[in-house]
């Protein structure tokens, strides 16, 4: 391509990892258009990484996609890339922070370690891989180097597998799901759909009320009944509300609020959804 695309994704903050990551990048491929998912994952977070992922690439560019969330690096946790069906290639540590997105692109057609030293940076520290592997291998492939080049293959069976939990339901006939990420609005995004709830429930028309029972680590268990709405506007200023989110999963807001400060909500906290009593 002449202006390959690459996604770049870490935990790094504000500081000056991500630039340095880039130019490493752009060095090798000073054509390359590079896309910032985000850079303010929460630390050591795999799973928020994960989600980030997952929800994004599928609106970007055919590419490839650089996932540097790894508090593992330096151990024997392995260096990989994957190729996904669309044709996407993802660089990345072998945690699962990769195999959310690969599902979403179609699965994994093969698989690689990185191990090839005439890719990598001359010098590689224990502690900096998103710079002396990661980011050098990505724009090696994003410039047509060849899959095959980057290391041996590798089962993609064998990967660290992260998946998402799935809903169940319950004994009395509520729907228990579990929430998977906080967005910095405070906003709690559940792994069940609407469809999930509406299969237990009903049709969540607007309005309606469903009863919410919030438990987990670090959460102060407590009831909490709202009203299923479209957008977040059809509630009050500081108003609760259920609604399909942008990546059509379930999600809880409060109207220009913060959710989850208010309710206690964390990443694993599990949610039983009942039909509000009469």
């Amino acid at each position: 391509m002449d202006h390959p695309v690459i996604s770049f994704t870490t935990d790094f903050g504000p500081e000056s990892a991500p630039a340095v990551c880039r130019g490493v990048m752009l060095s090798i491929a000073p054509d390359a258009q590079i896309i910032d998912i985000s850079h303010g994952v929460r630390k050591f977070a795999i799973r928020d990484g994960a989600y980030l992922v997952w929800s994004a690439v599928r609106w970007l560019p055919v590419g490839t996609h650089v996932v540097v969330i790894d508090p593992g690096v330096g151990t024997a946790r392995r260096p990989i890339a994957i190729r996904a069906a669309r044709g996407d290639v993802l660089v990345g540590p072998d945690n699962g922070v990769l195999m959310p997105a690969v599902a979403s692109l179609g699965g994994a057609v093969e698989a690689r370690m990185l191990e090839n030293r005439e890719l990598m940076l001359p010098e590689t520290s224990a502690t900096f891989h998103g710079r002396d592997i990661f980011a050098p291998i990505a724009a090696h492939l994003a410039t047509g180097t060849a899959f095959e080049s980057v290391g041996r293959a590798i089962d993609p069976a064998t990967l660290v597998q992260l998946v998402f939990p799935a809903p169940v339901a319950t004994a009395d006939g509520g729907l228990e799901t579990e929430v998977i990420y906080v967005d910095s609005f405070g906003n709690a995004r559940l792994a069940a759909t609407p469809e999930d709830v509406e299969r237990l429930l009903g049709p969540l028309a607007p309005g309606r009320l469903v009863r919410l029972s919030l438990a987990g680590p670090d959460m102060e268990p407590r009831t909490e009944e709202i009203p299923w709405a479209a957008t977040f506007g059809e509630r009050p200023f500081g108003a609760a509300l259920l609604y399909r989110d942008s990546a059509g999963s379930l999600a809880i807001a409060d109207n220009q609020g913060d959710a989850a400060a208010r309710l206690g909500l964390r990443s694993g906290g599990r949610i039983r959804i009942h039909s509000a009593r009469s």
